[in-house]
């Protein structure tokens, strides 16, 4: 098969890729994110500590992440067919993406949140901040570049997952290189669809990657301060070094209240 012929069911396919990867995604963000939070929030010692809470939505997410994906796509089969009225297609495919990815999304938004520092949960809440000022205020914003890390992650286990889906006419590239490369023995075909796979993810994990760098205020700060210390003279007093600490406490409270 030629270059001519191939072309345009590679863009067909790769279309089709990028809407299932999409919209699972922002399935996965809008219903991950909330269950990773309750999963940080109800954890021991997290601000609205309850263990049976915890247990029940840990188990759920435990089961949804131990199911291999293509179990997964054949046992929601009756879903995926109530939700989009057929189970081919990158439509239908789209349903047990997001279904697989949601509990996955879920334990690291969990991860993320649990490693925000404690220092300054207490400080918001020592303003008078209540639980909802605490998770607006203090932990998404400190989260966001691990958040961004964890969407990187999963978009691109999406794109993995979206390529597996094809063995079960789910669409996209990974039908087609079962189809062509599989069946017809095409071999060029394959290798296209696995470069541009691999091209696929690298960008994502670019793009990720350039993006939580930016959003990381710890890391020039950090630099920052190194710098600062090590032009200056060591201080001989501890007075100095306490102003210093406090004033940075305060700023700190202060821009999280904000």
């Amino acid at each position: 098969m030629g270059w001519n012929d191939m072309q345009p069911l590679l863009v067909q396919a790769t279309q089709e890729t990028l809407w299932m990867v999409g919209l699972a995604a922002l399935a996965t963000v809008l219903l991950g994110l909330p269950l990773g939070l309750l999963l940080a929030l109800t954890r021991r010692g997290g601000l609205l500590a309850n263990a049976p809470v915890n247990k029940l939505v840990g188990t759920v997410v435990n089961v949804g992440r131990s199911l291999p994906f293509v179990i997964l796509i054949v046992a929601i089969i009756p879903f995926t067919r109530w939700v989009t009225g057929t189970t081919l297609g990158w439509q239908a495919a789209t349903v047990p993406l997001a279904v697989g990815a949601i509990p996955f999304f879920a334990r690291l938004v969990e991860t993320a949140v649990a490693d925000v520092d404690g220092g300054l949960i207490e400080a918001v809440q020592a303003m008078g901040g209540g639980a909802w000022t605490v998770v607006r205020k203090a932990l998404l914003p400190e989260a966001l570049p691990a958040l961004i890390s964890a969407l990187t992650t999963t978009v691109i286990a999406l794109i993995g997952y979206s390529a597996m889906a094809g063995t079960v006419g789910g669409g996209g590239l990974g039908t087609l290189a079962i189809n062509y490369g599989y069946m017809r023995f095409e071999t060029t075909f394959m290798w296209v669809i696995a470069a541009e796979l691999v091209v696929l993810v690298t960008l994502v994990q670019l793009v990720g990657e350039g993006l939580a760098r930016s959003l990381d205020h710890k890391r020039p700060a950090a630099a920052s301060r190194w710098t600062f210390r090590r032009s200056v003279p060591t201080q001989t007093s501890a007075a100095p070094e306490a102003a210093e600490t406090a004033a940075q406490e305060t700023e700190l409270t202060g821009s999280a209240l904000r």
